[in-house]
């Protein structure tokens, strides 16, 4: 089996860092096509010898490049063709469509209850979603949560198929030898206790009201791991609030353990071993992957809305600790925390339930029954979709 991936960028996401550990463990050949931005996860997926194309999208109207998308997938004569992100997703499904490959899987990283990667749902936005999926043979859902987001938008439930983001946890095991040459290559002293975050910097994570959080807590360090547009605003509210010098944001941070990021950026796992909580105060989130992966450290967690752990038994996250992600709350659970002081545990059962091997497990038993299901609409002896076909819902 030939399998394409289409992606919208290939920067430090969690979509995109997902989808390399996905092709680390799908036992089919598969290529990928970013249609913009082949940023670090492309150079990472180059190095575990994977053939990447960059498309060189200009924007989300750029309609030059259906042709040029359908064209690689035609040459390509690819079995199947898997798209994730809104973008991909609807220009991936039609160019597939159109080159005449039967078989088109999509993955949904990132649709909130008002927002999809980012950005507001508008109704053409959820209008262009809807008609893309009808012409594709399965979506993939990260969790429940987003499973039945895309059942209340109207999407038929015998297309959902949810397949969970996964980690592998050894790489995110606590190493006290990392724990001390962290803090020693940032000017942290072994004492100090300090608050983890991950992700973009944007709006809707709201580093902000964690940034105010540690504010209050004289002493305390705050380090951050990624970048976006919210890194100057950050900066400068911690200024305001006179602890620059209690903030720390690292940028981009290599989130495989393997990787090598930039000289004075540890990894996401070695960064973990480093902090003594880890904070996500998300106003909404498709999954939580940095959630797994900090409780996977057998870090303490205070979370906003997070489907990885809400979809599951509370019993199965005990380290988990749900809060509003307003600046007082923060106080409090990080002053209770700080009392309490550093208490590892090991990875509660979660983190198995999230496994990258099972995941991958999930998505070619996905990959089955939507060859399956081609198959038997588009017989043997008639292995294209003629044009009225293709507009077929």
């Amino acid at each position: 089996m030939r399998v394409l991936h289409v992606i919208t960028g290939l920067g430090a996401g969690g979509a995109e860092q997902q989808l390399r550990l996905l092709l680390r463990r799908l036992p089919v050949r598969c290529d990928v096509v970013t249609l913009t931005n082949p940023g670090a996860v492309a150079e990472g997926l180059r190095a575990d010898g994977v053939h990447v194309t960059h498309l060189g999208m200009r924007g989300n109207r750029d309609l030059g490049a259906l042709p040029r998308l359908t064209r690689l997938i035609r040459h390509g004569q690819y079995d199947l063709v898997h798209t994730h992100l809104y973008r991909a997703c609807v220009y991936g499904r039609l160019a597939a469509r159109l080159a005449g490959v039967r078989t088109t899987v999509a993955t949904e990283h990132s649709l909130g209850t008002a927002e999809i990667e980012g950005r507001p749902l508008t109704r053409p936005t959820r209008a262009l979603y809807l008609g893309s999926e009808r012409i594709g043979s399965a979506t993939v859902a990260v969790s429940e949560t987003v499973a039945r987001r895309l059942r209340d938008w109207g999407v038929p439930a015998g297309r959902i198929h949810v397949v969970p983001n996964g980690i592998d946890a050894a790489h995110f095991r606590y190493d006290p030898k990392a724990r001390l040459a962290v803090r020693a290559r940032l000017g942290i002293a072994p004492d100090t206790f300090v608050v983890g975050g991950v992700g973009r910097l944007v709006p809707g994570k709201r580093f902000d009201a964690l940034v105010r959080a540690v504010a209050a807590l004289p002493g305390v360090q705050l380090v951050l791991a990624g970048d976006g547009p919210e890194r100057t605003a950050l900066a400068a509210l911690a200024a305001r609030l006179g602890v620059a010098d209690r903030v720390r944001l690292l940028g981009e941070c290599a989130g495989d353990a393997d990787a090598q990021g930039p000289s004075h950026a540890p990894t996401v796992p070695q960064l973990l071993s480093a902090v003594d909580v880890f904070v996500s105060a998300s106003r909404e989130e498709a999954f939580g992957l940095a959630v797994v992966e900090a409780l996977a450290a057998g870090l303490p967690v205070l979370h906003g809305p997070c489907p990885a752990i809400d979809d599951l038994p509370a019993h199965q996250s005990p380290g988990a600790l749900r809060c509003d992600g307003t600046p007082e709350q923060l106080t409090a659970a990080l002053r209770r925390q700080l009392a309490a002081g550093q208490r590892r545990q090991p990875p509660p059962a979660a983190v198995g339930h999230y496994d990258i091997t099972r995941s991958g497990e999930l998505l070619m038993e996905v990959y089955a029954g939507a060859l399956a299901r081609s198959a038997d609409r588009y017989p043997a002896d008639h292995p294209h979709p003629t044009p009225t076909e293709r507009a077929r819902p």
